[in-house]
């Protein structure tokens, strides 16, 4: 069995904001030579999220208003683990979306189905995070 382990950086320009990464973790793949097997793709901070869902801006517009509604992030008082930082928020936001997704590896691609694509979701951003790829296979 082959093993491949990459990690993806990102710094995002704004505090909330949806990153597609499927080419990224296709290049990844494709880089690690596996076949046959199983990527994982995971968020390595916990106020960050990887997650499957249609490339569709109306979509990610509708994610924004939908977890802010369920975790808004003003005012900042309403949460009890603000104090050091104001990112209680995204803490909520991150365990909604998600921290990673398997995704089968079929003849050397993503077995993604025909709309389903890979996003890194930030939730705290305007610094510098990680997406962890790991690939197991043949």
């Amino acid at each position: 069995m082959l093993s491949y382990r990459k990690e993806l950086w990102f710094n995002t320009e704004h505090r909330r904001q949806l990153i597609h990464i499927t080419p990224d973790v296709e290049a990844c793949l494709a880089e690690s030579g596996i076949r046959e097997g199983l990527a994982l793709v995971n968020a390595m901070h916990i106020t960050a999220s990887v997650f499957v869902n249609d490339n569709e801006s109306g979509l990610h517009a509708d994610f924004e208003t939908w977890l802010e509604k369920l975790a808004p992030e003003k005012p900042h008082s309403q949460y009890a683990h603000n104090g050091f930082e104001d990112n209680a928020d995204a803490h909520l936001k991150r365990t909604v979306m998600g921290r990673e997704v398997v995704v089968a590896v079929t003849d050397g691609k993503l077995d993604l189905g025909p709309w389903e694509r890979i996003f890194y979701g930030e939730f705290d951003g305007k610094r510098k995070k990680r997406v962890l790829v790991k690939i197991v296979g043949a």
